[in-house]
């Protein structure tokens, strides 16, 4: 069986993936924090990974100079092209781990909660390094293998179970037939994003949702807040997902060893 999720945004039907409101509340969140820590994106190439129908890609094209969305969901990707297209927002049927664009074409890449879905996410992370301008920034969204509801199939535990065991919970459960998703612990992650210098956004969002476009996952001033502030203080390696910006530093090539088993 291929290790590609072909029409995926078919088989997640009934996702927010054409939720407008769902999607303007997480591009918010991502450009809030590039803003943060670029100022003015207004000059400035963009490439969405992972675009989909194109929705958030459109929003971030109101702050970038130009923007291209690419995907290999051929059906959301012509979503895109027909309802989403404008002057400096082109999408195309592409492969993050093979996009075939110059190298350090763009000064910012968006990698939101994408890893986890491609066949090789090593190969994945080099090409986004060979494509980002030196102090380029990858804007890197992850969810953690370690928690508890699996964010796809809302299924508990589904990403800690090993792959044979995940696959037969799938079918069990009547929500697919194969287990695409390969997620990663926070140590997984560290070592992959490894050649990038890595700056963590996770706690500051915690810390102030207001201002991070993220009050629909923490309300500011709550219990929740507090408690969430403390658990990570202590254990860090829970936290159901990470937001990171991953800037490259240098102008060296990165060729990594294909296939590397991350799953720890």
């Amino acid at each position: 069986m291929s290790e590609y999720q072909e029409n995926f945004s078919k088989i997640h039907s009934d996702s927010s993936l054409h939720d407008v409101t769902v999607r303007e509340q997480k591009a918010k969140k991502v450009i809030s924090v590039l803003q943060d820590y670029l100022g003015d994106l207004k000059s400035l190439t963009a490439l969405d990974i992972g675009c989909s129908t194109g929705l958030m890609t459109v929003l971030y094209a109101e702050k970038f100079r130009n923007i291209i969305g690419i995907d290999i969901d051929r059906p959301a990707v012509e979503f895109g092209i027909q309802n989403n297209s404008r002057t400096n927002a082109q999408f195309y049927v592409k492969d993050g781990m093979d996009t075939g664009f110059e190298d350090r074409a763009f000064d910012v890449i968006i990698c939101n909660h994408v890893y986890e879905h491609v066949p090789d996410c090593t190969k994945l992370m080099a090409e986004i390094y060979r494509l980002l301008k030196v102090r380029g920034v990858c804007y890197f969204a992850a969810c953690n293998r370690l928690r508890l509801i699996e964010p796809h199939y809302q299924l508990a535990l589904l990403s800690v179970v090993p792959k044979a065991v995940a696959h037969i919970y799938l079918r069990v459960s009547n929500k697919g037939t194969f287990y695409y998703e390969k997620h990663l612990t926070l140590w997984g992650l560290r070592k992959l994003v490894s050649h990038f210098t890595l700056v963590d956004y996770t706690l500051k969002i915690v810390r102030n949702p207001e201002k991070f476009h993220a009050t629909e996952m923490v309300k500011p001033r709550s219990l929740y807040q507090k408690l969430a502030l403390t658990l990570l203080g202590i254990a860090f390696w829970i936290s159901p997902s990470y937001v990171w910006l991953l800037e490259k530093s240098g102008e060296g090539q990165w060729h990594p060893e294909c296939g590397e088993d991350f799953e720890v």
